[in-house]
């Protein structure tokens, strides 16, 4: 073929054709060779055997890339469900739980049938953990989950929310019938659960809320929590559902914490003493310390309402402080006015929590000395239950007060474990037996012969008595003749400020 014949051949213009749709990415087009099987058509088949070559990589491609599509679509489902779920017990966890609450306020009726939300917090469960473990703790744990899933319907998530708090979302039911689903899951936490050899219960305190108009999911999980704390304060093991009055009752304790940090600072606390008598004489053998809050808007405020407030948001370290040293200061204050008075002393009342604060001794010894203060005149009164439960950093404590010279008195004795054979093992030398013990005593004469045993065990473990809470001249008779030395109470003397005091000491004042 002569150059001239080869330019004006169709095949070329095909060929390239044929060229720039397969660069086009058509991987199907392909060139139709002639009969003349000259060199254009070698070419040509050359062509063709590329295009089928590439076609069938860019299948194997296209496969591969399907496959690795798959795997990682797999893949990111799992990771969503890792992130969505507890490790441990395979619940669902917050997050999940959040984003199915959104869900069911979205789509959910408000009042029958409303969303609820139970959360639902372990009770004991460090004591777990403590004495067996923590592979004890999770097999608790996996077991409290199971027996959860067990008791709800199948459209509820229950979720584990993190250490020993669980939650339940419950949707499409009556309040009745979520009222029934909470109690069967504390029922369902009332069997022991079998760890090894071991036998454990933990019981579990709830709180549920059902959602009201308006309500957020945010506003739903805190209702359910605020009602899971009221459960516990009232005393554990219990199904509390929610109330909007139980909110202002946390608001109002979210305002008393604020102001209560300043209010030593302000100048709103202040100290009244209530005398400790000697009953057959009369004389005031000293003093307890209690402390008011005189609030600029809502007037005085009593212990009752804020010391369990200060001990669960720990101001009780920095309230025991302040009444340690105005209480020692104003000691010192009478000593100087009444120089006579060498055996007068000054209760306090010490919490468990101050009694773990580290500074507590170089403190007590620090103010004592600074004031010019025997440390015999110090009385601490710690709680019956504080001394029986101490463990080895409690112990230390006490024992270092006792070597200081400081007094300790078991507090509210009567109320907590009122073990007799703890009597003699205690670290103290006062008992003061609660005033609950003595009402009725007028009357009855079981009680008085139950008070008089107990005076007797005291004195047997070489303990003195003191009796709270006498507000007749008749109980002060029948507990001096059963052999009471020192009595308190409204009938010997009401909380009065310090000049008061010092007037009733210096015999001024008769006793009433």
């Amino acid at each position: 073929m002569s150059p001239e014949e080869s330019i004006e051949d169709p095949r070329l213009q095909q060929l390239v054709d044929g060229i720039v749709r397969l660069a086009a990415g058509e991987l199907s087009a392909r060139i139709e060779p002639s009969e003349q099987r000259d060199a254009i058509d070698a070419v040509i088949t050359g062509v063709n055997l590329l295009a089928e070559e590439l076609g069938y990589i860019y299948s194997d491609l296209e496969d591969r890339v399907a496959a690795r599509t798959a795997m990682l679509r797999r893949t990111q489902v799992e990771l969503e469900h890792m992130a969505k779920t507890d490790a441990l017990t395979r619940l669902a966890n917050r997050t999940l739980l959040n984003e199915r609450i959104h869900e069911a306020i979205q789509t959910g009726p408000v009042g029958e049938d409303a969303p609820a939300v139970l959360i639902l917090d372990l009770d004991s469960f460090k004591a777990v953990n403590d004495t067996l473990g923590h592979s004890a703790g999770d097999a608790v744990l996996i077991e409290v989950s199971r027996r959860l899933r067990s008791v709800v319907r199948a459209g509820d998530t229950v979720a584990r929310l993190g250490g020993d708090e669980f939650a339940v979302l419950i949707v499409g039911a009556s309040a009745e019938e979520i009222m029934l689903i909470a109690h069967r899951a504390w029922e369902a936490l009332q069997e022991s659960v079998d760890i090894g050899t071991e036998t454990v219960w933990t019981t579990g305190s709830i709180g549920v809320c059902i959602r009201g108009a308006g309500y957020s999911a945010e506003e739903l999980v805190r209702g359910a929590d605020i009602a899971m704390y009221q459960a516990k304060a009232q005393g554990r093991n219990k199904v509390q559902l929610f109330h909007p009055d139980m909110l202002n009752a946390v608001q109002e304790r979210s305002r008393i914490t604020a102001e209560l940090r300043t209010a030593a600072d302000s100048g709103q606390l202040a100290l009244l003493y209530q005398p400790v008598v000697e009953l057959a004489s009369g004389r005031v053998a000293g003093v307890e310390a209690l402390v008011r809050w005189h609030h600029p808007v809502h007037g005085t405020i009593m212990p009752d309402s804020f010391i369990g407030i200060a001990e669960e948001t720990g101001l009780i370290l920095e309230l025991g402080r302040w009444v340690l040293h105005e209480g020692i200061s104003q000691l010192g204050r009478w000593k100087r006015a009444a120089p006579e008075l060498s055996d007068f002393c000054l209760h306090i009342n010490l919490s468990a929590a101050e009694l773990l604060r580290n500074d507590l001794l170089e403190d007590v010894s620090g103010t004592l000395a600074k004031n010019d203060i025997e440390p015999s005149r110090l009385v601490l009164e710690i709680t019956e239950s504080v001394l029986m439960s101490r463990g080895t950093g409690e112990e230390q404590v006490l024992e270092k007060l006792r070597a200081l010279g400081v007094g300790l008195q078991i507090d509210d004795f009567g109320t907590g474990y009122s073990s007799i054979s703890y009597l003699r093992t205690l670290p103290a030398d006062t008992v003061k037996v609660d005033h609950s013990l003595i009402k009725n005593l007028e009357s009855d004469l079981q009680q008085q012969k139950f008070v008089a045993a107990i005076l007797q065990l005291i004195s047997a473990a070489e303990l003195e008595a003191i009796v709270e809470g006498i507000e007749t001249a008749e109980q002060a008779a029948q507990l001096q003749a059963m052999g009471c030395l020192y009595g308190q109470g409204y009938y010997l003397g009401r909380p009065g400020p310090a000049a008061a005091i010092l007037e009733r000491i210096s015999g001024s004042e008769p006793r009433r």
